[in-house]
């Protein structure tokens, strides 16, 4: 499945937002094990965080002013909260751009690590590190459909349930992008509002 992955992926075209860009910036890391069914990695946040506290998301966080590129965010960001190390993500390729309710653009990254490491939720930040069989996602049990506004328009994300958590909302398209565009899932998704706004582009430049 990873070699179909890397080869569906190298051909995508992302959507992306024109840079420079006046929004806040943010990366998250969608890193696949080397499983013959590859597992994707996912956190819990922690309860009390004041933003998305308690929800399933992927490794990720702001882009900082030190941070060269939007790439080194995820990785350092994957570093900080479950102690994964750049140097064991092979990075395949980043999805579409998405914009977060709170305003931010969100670039995700797709990358293969190691079945053996070992990783470690940062208590600050974390409840909780988890993996979930890609094979999971591919059959499209959903636990349901949600309805989520954005810009005064419906987007309609599949939302499904793995060991008492629920994985929805941005992390849940994001993850439909991946089985899409590099499993060929074919599971229906319309585009977000935002990608129907003029100023998006496929092109690939990036922080």
């Amino acid at each position: 499945m990873l070699t179909t992955i890397k080869k569906r992926l190298i051909n995508f075209k992302p959507r992306r937002f024109p840079f420079p860009s006046d929004r806040p910036q943010a990366s998250v890391l969608i890193a696949l094990t080397d499983h013959e069914d590859p597992e994707v990695i996912l956190t819990k946040r922690a309860s009390g965080l004041s933003s998305h506290g308690g929800e399933i998301a992927f490794p990720g966080g702001k882009y900082d002013e030190t941070d060269p590129d939007l790439l080194f965010t995820a990785l350092r960001e994957a570093h900080e909260e479950v102690g994964l190390s750049p140097d064991q993500v092979d990075i395949v390729a980043p999805l579409g751009q998405v914009m977060s309710k709170h305003g931010l653009q969100v670039t995700p990254w797709v990358g293969i690590i190691p079945k053996s490491v070992e990783l470690t939720a940062n208590p600050g930040e974390l409840d909780e590190v988890f993996s979930v069989p890609l094979s999971f996602f591919m059959a499209d049990q959903r636990y349901a459909t949600d309805e989520i506004r954005f810009k005064g328009k419906a987007v309609y994300v599949p939302a499904w349930e793995y060991e008492g958590h629920i994985i929805w909302g941005l992390t849940a398209y994001m993850l439909v992008e991946l089985l899409n565009e590099g499993c060929g899932a074919g599971i229906p998704m319309k585009p977000r509002p935002e990608h129907k706004i003029r100023y998006f582009s496929n092109d690939s430049e990036d922080r």
